[in-house]
This record gives C-alpha cells, sequence and structure tokens, in this order.
C-alpha cells in the first residue's frame, strides 16, 4: 500500500491531517527561536553562551512535559491531553512577542517547552494506535513529514517577517495554534484501543515505570534512552544552531537564513522516502540506514568550505536526519502495551529532551572556547553511530505486528 492508498481513506486522511497541523505548528515554534536567536544575537548582543542556553531552555520545558503529558494520557486520554499542550506552547510562543529581556523570554520558552514535549509523543502514540499495521509505521512517519513543512514555514517566516518586522512577529504568529485547537477539538477522538480500556482501573505512575523498566521490555526501554538522547542531542545541537553557524562562516544574516531554507526543503523527501521503506524493509532498516547516513553527513558539513560543498552537505544531513526521525516516532509507541504506551514513550522522550538540553549548551560552549565548527560535527558524527547502533543490537523488529493491548 503506498502513501496515496493510505490517504483515500476519509478517516483516516482527517486524523492524519488533524494531527499533521499540529505537528506542523510544533516544528514552527522549535524552527523559528533557531532563527530568532541568530537576530537577537546582533540586536542583543548575546554571547555563545547565551545562545546555548536561550536554545535549551525549551528543551528543559519538553522534559517536564514529555514525562506529565505521556503519563496523563494514560490516564485521561490522548484527545484532551493533546488539546491542552496545544493550547499551552502556543499560548506561550504568542507572549514571547512581548519579552523585554534575555531571562523574560527564557521563562516564556521554558513555558512554550512543556506543551511542546508534551504533545509529541501523545501525538504520535494516537495516530499510530489509530492505524492498521499494515501501514500503522507509514502513517506516523508521514505524520512526522509534517514538521518539515513547519521548519519550512518557520524558514519562510525568518526570511521574509524578521528581517522586516522583527522577531516578535515570528512569536506573534506562533500563537495561531491555539485558534485551531478549537477545530481539533471536534476534528479527532481518542482511538477505539484507548477507549476500551475506560473503566479499566489504571497503573499508578509507579506502576506504569516499574512495567516500562520489567524484564518484558527493559531491553527495548533501554535501547529507546539511547536512540532518543542521541537523535534529539545531535538535532538539536546541529539545527538549532544552523543559522548562527552560517554567520559565524561569515555569511550574512539574510544569506544565513536564505541557505538554511534551502537545506530544510531537502526534509520532505526525507520523510517521504522514509515513509516507503519502513513497511517495506521495517522499522530498524529505515533507524540504521538513515542515522549512519546521517553522521556521514555530519561529518562532510563540518569540514565543508565552499558554499556549494556547506549547502549540499547541509541537503543530505536535513534529508537523512529527519527521515530519522519519522522512523523514531514510528518506532516507539510499537515497543509498548496500551496502558503504559504513552508513559514508555514519553519516559524515553524526556531522556531525549535532556540531550536537547545539554546540546545547544555543548556547542555554546565550545564555539565561546574556539573550537573549530569541524570538531564540533565529529562529535555530532560519533553520537549519531552510537544511536545507529543501539538499534542494530538492541532494538527489535516491529513491522507488521499488532499494537499490543495487555
Amino acid at each position: 500500500m503506498n502513501n496515496l492508498e493510505l490517504l483515500r481513506n476519509p478517516k483516516q486522511r482527517k486524523l492524519l491531517f488533524g494531527v499533521g497541523l499540529s505537528w506542523l505548528f510544533d516544528a514552527m515554534d522549535v524552527g523559528i527561536i533557531s532563527f530568532i536567536v541568530a537576530a537577537l544575537r546582533e540586536e542583543w548582543t548575546l554571547t555563545a553562551g547565551q545562545i546555548g542556553f536561550l536554545t535549551s531552555i525549551s528543551s528543559m520545558g519538553m522534559v517536564l512535559g514529555a514525562v506529565l503529558a505521556g503519563a496523563m494520557a494514560d490516564r485521561h486520554g490522548r484527545k484532551s491531553i493533546l488539546l491542552w499542550t496545544l493550547l499551552i506552547f502556543s499560548i506561550a510562543s504568542g507572549l514571547s512577542a512581548l519579552a523585554t529581556g534575555f531571562g523574560m523570554l527564557c521563562v516564556l520558552r521554558f513555558i512554550s517547552g512543556v506543551g511542546l514535549g508534551g504533545e509529541l509523543p501523545v501525538a504520535s502514540t494516537l495516530v499510530s494506535e489509530s492505524m492498521p499495521a499494515k501501514y500503522r509505521g507509514r502513517a506516523v512517519v508521514l505524520l512526522e513529514s509534517f514538521w518539515a513543512v513547519g521548519w519550512i514555514c518557520a524558514a519562510l517566516i525568518a526570511y521574509f517577517i524578521i528581517p522586516k518586522y522583527g522577531w516578535q512577529a515570528a512569536f506573534v504568529i506562533g500563537a495561531v495554534p491555539a485558534l485551531y485547537a478549537l477545530y481539533l477539538r471536534r476534528a479527532i477522538e481518542d482511538p477505539p484501543r484507548f477507549v476500551k480500556q475506560i473503566g479499566i482501573r489504571k497503573p499508578t505512575f509507579r506502576e506504569k515505570v516499574v512495567q516500562v523498566w520489567s524484564i518484558k521490555y527493559r531491553r527495548s526501554t533501554i535501547m529507546l534512552w539511547i536512540l532518543w538522547f542521541t537523535v534529539v542531542f545531535s538535532y538539536y545541537g546541529m539545527f538549532l544552531w544552523l543559522p548562527t553557524v552560517m554567520t559565524l562562516k561569515g555569511f550574512s544574516l539574510v544569506k544565513s537564513f536564505e541557505y538554511v531554507l534551502i537545506m530544510t526543503l531537502a526534509q520532505l523527501p526525507g520523510y517521504f522516502t522514509a515513509a516507503y521503506f519502513i513497511e517495506k524493509f521495517g522499522r530498524k532498516f529505515v533507524l540504521v540506514t538513515y542515522l549512519v547516513m546521517t553522521a556521514v553527513s555530519a561529518a562532510w558539513f563540518g569540514y565543508a568550505t565552499s558554499v556549494g560543498m556547506l549547502i549540499t552537505a547541509g541537503i543530505f544531513l536535513s534529508f537523512f536526519n529527519l527521515g530519522a526521525w519519522g522512523g523514531l516516532y514510528a518506532y516507539s509507541p510499537e515497543l509498548y502495551p496500551t496502558k503504559v504506551r504513552t508513559t514508555g514513550v514519553g519516559l524515553a522522550t524526556a531522556m531525549g529532551r535532556v540531550g536537547g538540553v545539554v546540546a545547544p549548551l555543548l556547542v555554546g560552549m565550545l564555539v565561546s572556547n574556539g573550537t573549530g565548527i569541524n570538531v564540533i560535527f565529529m562529535m555530532f558524527f560519533v553520537v549519531i553511530l552510537i544511536g545507529a547502533s543501539a538499534v542494530l543490537f538492541l532494538g527489535k523488529e516491529t513491522k507488521g505486528i499488532e499494537l499490543a493491548d495487555d
């Protein structure tokens, strides 16, 4: 079954596009901050350390949001928690336009991160539980493709809006998802798989954590935690710094935004190819292959010097890294039973967000100390290969297997 056949079912199409748009807004919010810090670096004369902290603070909120929302979605339902997290991040993003200083902006970005970190694992689980096994993985990867569209929107906003109207206008646009939540409230429902469990005693948070780490799921949990940490560490370390890295390489702010926009366009074919391969060859094939190629692209980007080489390496980096993200979100919910699924995914996601906190701070520190961009990207090369190895040696294939309910 190809991608078009999947979308011919009206109910599945409505769910995928409904949740996908919320995912798009998430990506737009995450992406826009990478461009805003490049502008604030000049306007507020931010140090590399401050840039690293500002790009990390949202991930700090994501750690908290992923754990809380994951546990609450197993108890109160996927739909209601998805809507609340959408409102939290969009309102905080809109209020960020009113920030008058570095500290105030950091607080608002933390709150936005709580909503973002909570929404992503809940949204992917909702779609995964609502789709038949034969194209469940493909559906979640297509859901992830909305992330690329969101980044493209962020790049377009940065290129056309920020230079003319200022960074505040970009944050105002980030408040739009609050209105979308009103539509989403009527457009989606909890998966039948979850509804069947209403009335059954829900385990406590401690009981769910114990089950996630039980002998039956321990190997998968260890693998997922390593995978999530390495993928998020490398993604946030590379992509949130990408516009700033381009300015550090001597390009103007506008030129940097233009080049990053070109690189970002490669994310969409990365997702679409991963969506095809994930049901043809399996989850492990997509994750290992795309992560290894991401590592190679990171090393290439770090040592590139000419404009042509930088853009080409950046295109490959976007293509393979975001394809791997699609596989990651498709794979994670398939490893746990329904009653602890979002808790398990939320905990793994939270571990990943720790990587998202550490990486921008570490890059900021390394840049401040005069470490070369090539050395920094070789660090990402090694980290990404660790994640690929975890999947190769600890992961189990879930292609075509029905989700567990007990």
